[in-house]
């Protein structure tokens, strides 16, 4: 590991590294830092929670340490947390220098990121949709800009983003250096790369291609139907250090999470329905270890950074590949260890294997204690807990107001000690129920095959105790009428707004990504005319956003939502007018007509 002395930095710089506990830098640190402070372009392939941020903040505030009134330096992040985070990562850094920090990002008023932009911000920390806001509004002015960060740039990707990026790329001076982080390299960002970068210099820190060697994982097959029991029986058997659960969509997310709570269990949620401050609060709760288990959606969660998180259970599958490294890379940050553990529906297993195949990395079958060895584990703990308690602080004052108490009560102890026993276990939701017997288990139980495994989970030799008979073939004609989901354009919303308004398709992406928590995939096509606008759905994904959300606010205007009319493809002539067209990359096809609601 190289020490933050060797790479030349400003004494006010290495103060503030310091003073923030920073010993050596991380691998992807050490790599990148050098040809940043040369002045050469970076394409760094990292997983997060690698040090990513002090990579590229440092060797900024380097380049800007003299100040200015000008805007010398953008960074790009993909949501508003992130953005938020990385705003006070480098604010931590540039402690004792003449530089001033700005972030602007969506769902957020206008007024305190003017004023911002206009005290003379050096470096601009924003998400792409508010950031080309300001640019057509003529308050952010990049022709002075000196280094770009693109972070997190696949998530940017996927949230629609690319033509923002592009945008914004453009916008730029021609001299100017770029460095790019990403965990994955899809061919977008691949071109990107090779249009705007000159000469980049490659970081790749990580072995095999979406680097998850460093997390332990396991699968469990568990029905639908009885996933909240699986998840319960985790987080019983094993309750240490905070963990993140992560579900497919808002209302799963709510459902799971109020499940925990009726269960006992300290867990909040976090999807795209929390305003900023309720956001703030959850995750407040969370640092400060008040909280032990958060739910999230994907959207949610992006940019969440909290080093104490032991654990990432995937409740609903992810969405693919890069979705599952993203989702497990929240644990293990920094060195530290973490485990995942993904729910597994029997007619998911082959998505599984595709998934195993994609990262390179078996990930290992277990299954969830049955009720008796829950039992176990948990009197285990108690009784280490009730030894711990004995020696560890003066009791002599409960010993004499107990003898007193059992010498009128006459009592014998081992009835007063069933009372309590039975009163504390009540409280904490612990059954003891079962004939197995107290063992020296430790933080570990041995698997079906002798093996080793985390504390609450069993190995599978063969088969698995959560899965249920295969259920009969369904006639092909009734098989034909199930909704398939993550179908395209089942139907279709419809937005007053258009692109008379500057809207794009990224703008609308964004909304339903950040406000509504749907991901890219169940996003269909998107068209775009003057005054109006047409987004494909999925059936019960239309259904429950119609529901919940009669407006979106979409660069700045709460806009109304409705369900489309079917539309045809070839209107009659008298209805057909002259308008423009755009569409996402979202299976994107132009279409002919006026596309009347």
């Amino acid at each position: 590991m190289s020490s933050f002395n060797t790479f030349g930095f400003h004494p006010a710089i290495l103060a503030a590294v310091e003073k923030l506990g920073f010993e050596s830098a991380t691998p992807v640190q050490a790599q990148t830092i050098p040809p940043l402070l040369q002045g050469r372009d970076v394409i760094s392939q990292a997983r997060t929670g690698s040090g990513k941020t002090a990579a590229f903040g440092l060797p900024m505030l380097e380049l800007l340490k003299d100040g200015g009134r000008d805007v010398r330096a953008l960074v790009l992040a993909p949501t508003r947390e992130l953005a938020m985070q990385v705003s006070e990562a480098v604010r931590s850094f540039s402690q004792g220098l003449p530089v001033s920090i700005a972030t602007i990002y969506g769902g957020a008023s206008y007024g305190p990121q003017l004023k911002a932009l206009r005290n003379g911000a050096n470096i601009v920390v924003g998400t792409p949709g508010r950031v080309i806001d300001h640019l057509e509004r003529g308050t952010l002015d990049l022709s002075s800009v000196e280094m770009l960060v693109l972070d997190e740039a696949d998530e940017m990707l996927q949230m629609g983003f690319l033509d923002s990026i592009e945008r914004v790329l453009e916008a730029l001076p021609e001299k100017r250096k770029i460095a790019l982080f990403s965990a994955t390299m899809p061919a977008a960002i691949r071109r990107v790369s090779e249009r705007f970068l000159n000469d980049p210099v490659t970081v790749r820190v990580e072995s095999g291609p979406l680097s998850v060697e460093h997390i332990e994982q396991y699968w469990i097959l568990v029905p639908q139907r009885r996933k909240l029991e699986a998840l319960l029986r985790i987080l019983q058997s094993d309750p240490s250090g905070a963990t993140l659960i992560f579900t497919r969509t808002r209302k799963g997310c709510a459902e799971v999470a109020d499940g925990l709570v009726r269960h006992g269990v300290t867990a909040d949620a976090i999807h795209g329905e929390l305003n900023q401050p309720a956001r703030e609060r959850v995750l407040g709760s969370l640092r400060a270890k008040k909280l032990s288990v958060l739910v999230a959606t994907d959207v949610a969660a992006r940019g969440l950074d909290v080093s104490h998180l032991s654990r990432v259970i995937n409740f609903d599958y992810p969405s693919g590949p890069e979705a599952y490294v993203h989702r497990i890379g929240r644990t293990a940050r920094a060195g530290a260890s973490g485990v995942a553990i993904t729910l597994v529906t029997p007619a998911e297993q082959r998505k599984l294997r595709f998934l195993q195949k994609a990262i390179r990395f078996d990930i290992e079958e277990m299954r969830p204690p049955t009720l008796d060895e829950l039992a176990i584990i948990q009197r285990n703990a108690l009784w280490r807990e009730l030894e711990g308690a004995r020696g560890g602080a003066d009791l002599s004052h409960i010993r004499s107001w107990l003898e007193g108490v059992q010498e009128e009560s006459g009592m014998l102890p081992v009835d007063i000690a069933t009372a309590a026993l039975h009163l504390l276990t009540e409280q904490r939701g612990v059954d003891l129920s079962t004939s197995g017997e107290i063992t020296s288990r430790g933080d570990e139980a041995p698997g079906e095959d002798g093996a080793k495994a985390p504390l609450g989970l069993t190995r599978v030799a063969s088969g698995s105790n959560w899965q249920e008979p295969a259920p009969t073939k369904t006639p092909r004609a009734a098989r034909s009428s199930v909704p398939r989901g993550q179908r395209e354009n089942e139907v279709e919303l419809f937005l007053k707004i258009g692109l008379d308004a500057g809207v794009r398709p990224a703008d609308i992406v964004g909304a339903l990504a950040n406000e509504v928590g749907i991901t890219g995939s169940d996003i269909g096509r998107i068209d775009l005319f003057d005054r109006k606008a047409f987004v494909g759905l999925p059936r019960e994904v239309a259904d429950r956003v119609l529901a919940e959300f009669p407006t979106l606010l979409v660069r700045g205007r709460p806009v109304a939502l409705s369900l489309a009319h079917p539309r045809s493809a070839s209107p009659p002539p008298w209805k057909k007018s002259k308008h423009r067209h755009a569409s996402t990359g979202h299976n994107a096809r132009p279409r002919k007509g006026s596309g009347r609601k």
